[in-house]
């Protein structure tokens, strides 16, 4: 059950100190807390509960801004607990009437808020906060576009023949693919096998006591077992040979352990053991058949491979780039329009990106009324389907034709494509700011569900941060040019006289 109330900020002389004093108005988080859209985000929350029965739940401003502060200053949550009772500027920005030096929720809390705020509409969220900025930022962008130093935009003919219609479509969006990795070891087939049997071992241990304890506890040696797989963890560059012999051990013992268990489960019940046992105990099964597969066919892949046994979620990405021909996380399509990111989709399993171009463009056209002049995209977006489409809605999508290139090529053409590539260096700045500042690159949640909202929160306060930025600049630029206006005025006067 939710108490409703009026989730607008009261005002700064009304927060109460514990010491007196006031608030100060320039704090970032009292300008923050003006941009967020409190009454969407606190009737999105009430939704969750009931308004009849049970006890009275935290409102969704509290909720919420707990999230955002974490995302902010990448605390754990512990810490986000702690600094929000010790900082006033905090509790101001969670809607508080008041300075309190007792925590607000238990640091557990912070799960179940991330279950409560999915990552769709968190990504809703991010598009309603920054849609209201294009008309105007649109119409102060057109006037560089017609700079005459500028090379005139290709033609149909020189670029995949597009016919361009310049009156009616507007902007540029600029759209690619990343991946958010997870919080987990670098994946080995020895060391999953390895995990796999120590937490079967574990659930023997607590079934064991529970039976009628007859016999041994595993039909192996454990010692045995341990030694088999530091031989080959312990070894800089094992032979391939050695590896699979181990791998075959290890696989037998897993086997030994899951025929255990069975039988002590007969014995002592199915509910003995927890539903996260029996989770774990699922996925190693799916594990040790995947593994064995793999072991006998002598191949190195096979469909929704389990890397990690605390997220089997999570599947390899193959990225292909220098340093990291794999990633294990979740992948992410997002776009970049006037400056904010906006994800698109979220999914741990691999997709191509080339075929998201229509949707995102299509929805482009949805939030402004018409499509964009220009997709600025890598080379894996220029398919015959999306030169298609774009050549449709007279859109120029960036990038050299398909086929063999020209022996001389057109040089305003070249340099357009230059200048293209340079703008287009603007998502990739936007994921190095993410993942450096925000830990985009490493999400820690380790729930499916909440390791997307993680995600989509880091890249809503990336753009926090961004407007900010940007408000500041355009209240100076005012200042600039009130202070040109008042200083050419009195030159003119002095002239005058």
């Amino acid at each position: 059950m939710i108490r409703k109330k009026n989730p607008n900020q009261q005002y700064l002389e009304e927060f109460k100190m514990q010491f007196g004093g006031k608030l100060r108005k320039d704090n970032r988080w009292i300008k923050k807390s003006e941009m967020i859209p409190w009454e969407i985000i606190e009737d999105e929350y009430s939704k969750k509960f009931s308004n009849e029965c049970g006890a009275y739940a935290l409102s969704g401003r509290i909720a919420f801004g707990a999230l955002f502060i974490q995302s902010l200053t990448g605390l754990t949550d512990r810490e986000v607990v702690k600094h929000i009772s010790e900082n006033a500027y905090m509790q101001y920005f969670l809607g508080l009437s008041e300075f309190t030096d007792e925590p607000l929720f238990d640091a557990s809390m912070m799960t179940h808020f991330r279950k409560r705020f999915s990552a769709d509409f968190i990504n809703r969220i991010n598009e309603a906060m920054f849609e209201p900025e294009s008309e105007k930022l649109l119409d102060e962008n057109n006037p560089n576009d017609k700079d005459n130093n500028k090379p005139d935009p290709p033609s149909a003919s020189s670029n995949s023949n597009i016919e361009t219609k310049t009156t009616e479509n507007k902007g540029k969006l600029i759209m690619d693919a990343t991946v958010a990795p997870a919080d987990i070891r670098y994946p080995s087939d020895i060391s999953i096998l390895n995990e796999s049997r120590e937490n079967l071992e574990q659930m023997i241990e607590e079934l064991w006591l529970r039976g009628d304890r007859k016999g041994h506890k595993t039909d192996y040696s454990r010692k045995k077992a341990r030694k088999e797989y530091l031989t080959i963890a312990k070894q800089k560059k094992p032979r391939i040979a050695k590896i699979r012999r181990t791998i075959k051990q290890q696989l037998e013992y897993i086997k030994k352990d899951i025929d255990t268990i069975g039988r002590l489960m007969m014995q002592a019940g199915a509910e003995t053991l927890p539903e996260k046992r029996i989770a774990r105990l699922m996925t190693i099964c799916e594990v040790h058949r995947q593994q064995y597969r793999m072991s006998k066919s002598k191949n190195h892949s096979c469909e929704d491979r389990i890397v990690s046994l605390r997220q089997p979620h999570v599947r390899p990405i193959v990225r292909g780039k220098a340093g990291k021909p794999y990633e294990f996380g979740q992948k992410i399509s997002a776009a970049v329009v006037e400056g904010y990111t906006f994800l698109d989709r979220q999914s741990y399993d691999n997709f191509n990106e080339s075929t998201r171009l229509v949707e995102i463009t299509e929805r482009y056209k949805t939030r402004y009324g018409y499509y964009p002049e220009a997709v600025l995209a890598d080379k894996i977006y220029r398919n015959r389907t999306n030169l298609s489409y774009c050549k449709e809605h007279g859109i120029r999508l960036s990038g050299p034709k398909l086929g063999r290139p020209k022996k001389n090529p057109d040089k305003a053409e070249k340099r357009y494509m230059a200048r293209d590539n340079a703008e287009r260096n603007i998502i990739e700045g936007r994921f190095g700011v993410v993942k450096r500042r925000f830990g985009f690159g490493l999400i820690m949640a380790y729930l499916p569900e909440t390791g997307l909202t993680e995600a989509a929160m880091k890249v809503l306060c990336m753009n926090v941060m961004i407007k900010i930025k940007r408000d500041i600049k355009i209240f100076f630029n005012f200042l600039k040019q009130r202070f040109i206006i008042v200083f050419s005025a009195i030159f003119v006067f002095l002239l005058g006289m």
